[in-house]
């Protein structure tokens, strides 16, 4: 019998990817989101609204994991209004997991909940383990809300694990295809002072920590999921340019940052904040990086 894998809010760039990945594995994938559709890739949708408890909450039954990635895309304007909304997309699907599991009688044996490396907000050059202190701006105080609604959700029967994802290179989707496109149009320079770091992960290795997290039962509590060796933006950006084979680029300055941030409908400081984290928990727990430096992850990503 197929071991059920729920992915709450997975119709997006990882989730879809998590999605093959269980299904090739040969569980039973089953997505929860707010427009089901058919898909090609073995797993089905169930509508849920990431609030309320529905009929959706009958698929936790007996479900090996559930794996929530739920939460309103944080690349907008950090207004208010927008900052309430990124907070209660992701507060309010943890809340009402949490009700619906507590309502069922064979719970999952395992929550993996998505947060990010934002928690810690601007670090500089410091070194941040999964022990480092929470951060003080936006994204920081929405990762600890988001932790938190997680961490109070007593589930004696579940094993739970907080993922802090980090910035995902993929194929296809994410940054990493816009940063291309840029690069190969001679705009791929470092951005504002190019010293903040970016603790980056490959998605073939960010797949294989949530593999880790479902099936390793030795594996509970916070994990940050990025490379060994974050890099900064100029390095970054230097080694792309040498994947796709392009020259020097002037670097774009912070205020033109800002600028074209505004143009876009984007928030600046998404390219501007400096995160540098290790997977200490993960290193100690032997897990087999594939892409451990920077250059031979986006020489995988960016060959043809």
């Amino acid at each position: 019998m197929k071991s059920k894998i729920i992915l709450a809010g997975g119709s997006g760039f990882i989730g879809s990817a998590l999605a093959r990945e269980f299904s090739r594995r040969g569980h039973e994938v089953v997505v929860l989101t707010r427009s089901p559709r058919e898909r090609n890739d073995g797993a089905r949708e169930v509508a849920w609204d990431a609030e309320n408890i529905g009929a959706w909450a009958e698929q936790l039954e007996g479900a090996m994991a559930v794996i929530n990635l739920t939460g309103k895309n944080i690349n907008c304007p950090h207004t208010p209004e927008n900052l309430r909304g990124i907070t209660a997309s992701r507060v309010n699907s943890v809340n009402a997991l949490a009700a619906a599991i507590d309502k069922i009688k064979t719970p999952p044996r395992v929550w993996v909940q998505a947060s990010a490396t934002g928690f810690y907000g601007d670090t500089g050059d410091t070194l941040c383990d999964e022990s480092a202190p929470n951060g003080r701006d936006n994204l920081s105080k929405i990762c600890r809300d988001w932790e938190e609604s997680f961490a109070a959700a007593t589930l004696p029967q579940t094993r739970k694990v907080t993922l802090r994802i980090g910035f995902v290179l993929g194929r296809e989707s994410g940054a990493l295809p816009v940063l291309s496109k840029l690069t190969k149009l001679f705009l791929g320079g470092a951005v504002g002072s190019g010293r903040q770091y970016i603790s980056w992960i490959h998605l073939t290795d960010l797949l294989q920590m949530f593999v880790a997290a479902v099936e390793n039962q030795k594996l509970s509590g916070i994990f940050n999921a990025v490379a060994p060796n974050a890099v900064t933006n100029a390095e970054f950006m230097r080694e792309l340019r040498h994947a796709l084979h392009r020259p020097w680029s002037p670097p774009a300055p912070a205020f033109a940052v800002k600028l074209g941030a505004r143009l876009m409908g984007s928030e600046p400081s998404l390219a501007l904040v400096s995160q540098r984290c290790s997977p200490k928990r993960f290193s100690e727990a032997r897990f087999q990086f594939q892409f451990s430096e920077l250059a031979p992850a986006l020489k995988n990503l960016t060959e043809s």
